[in-house]
């Protein structure tokens, strides 16, 4: 007696092909969704560092007489600014090392080596409108427009752009902005003169912390030296 077993039917190559297609078709959709949503979640990081870093600002100022730090010296006795805020954050760096403490960094920085992820404002005037770097700290009174006026920025990255590995590089004293061609709709690369705020770190523009120490992002195009001019 013979039994009748139902022969089982597997996938054919087309119906193989198109289910493959449309994983192809899903994953296409899908990359760019989860793409978009990993650089958000590293804009909302970075954002959330500079607030701190603005709370350790505030509490420095207070403590000193409302000065905050502007341009570091290499070699010279101005340190730059987030050594002196350390003892004002609320992550406490392991062996006075600023290089462990998390918010000096932007997660959307390429270099994940580069130490010092934002530019501070060193913007200063000799009196007939020319540009110089203000190295000596500044009394918050002085600024007119504390909350259009940026004091830190998203550090540019590129082969122009130093890496700062440690506190004592030469190179700490490129972490500042005190000229036009350093503002990100400057196309110079030069070491010195080059762009040094960040022209697309986030989406078209980069993040700033303002001297009222508020947060926001800021367009490329829309940057201009009057927000980076401390005491017009």
């Amino acid at each position: 007696m013979f039994i009748n077993v139902p022969k089982r039917r597997g996938f054919t190559l087309i119906e193989l092909l198109v289910v493959i297609s449309i994983i192809a078709l899903l994953m296409g959709i899908l990359m760019p969704v989860l793409r978009k949503a990993r650089e958000q979640g590293k804009d909302v990081v970075c954002r959330n560092n500079l607030r701190q870093i603005g709370m350790a600002a505030n509490f420095y100022a207070e403590h000193y007489g409302l000065l905050i730090p502007r341009s570091a010296e290499w070699g010279g006795n101005i340190k730059p600014w987030f050594q002196l805020f350390m003892p004002f954050l609320s992550q406490k760096a392991v062996r006075d090392d600023y290089r462990n403490v998390k918010i000096f960094r932007c997660p959307s920085y390429p270099d994940k080596e580069q130490t010092v992820c934002f530019v501070v404002n060193g913007w200063g005037h000799d009196g007939d409108d020319r540009w110089r770097m203000q190295g000596t700290p500044t009394r918050l009174t002085e600024c007119p427009r504390p909350a259009t006026t940026i004091y830190l920025a998203d550090n540019e990255d590129g082969p122009w752009r130093t890496i700062i590995k440690k506190a004592t590089d030469r190179d700490v004293t490129r972490c500042d902005v005190f000229r036009p061609s350093h503002l990100p709709d400057s196309d110079s690369e030069d070491i010195t003169g080059g762009r040094r705020v960040a022209k697309a770190r986030h989406k078209n523009g980069c993040n700033c912390l303002f001297l009222d120490w508020h947060v926001g992002w800021m367009a490329a195009e829309e940057m201009t030296t009057d927000m980076w001019n401390y005491n017009e």
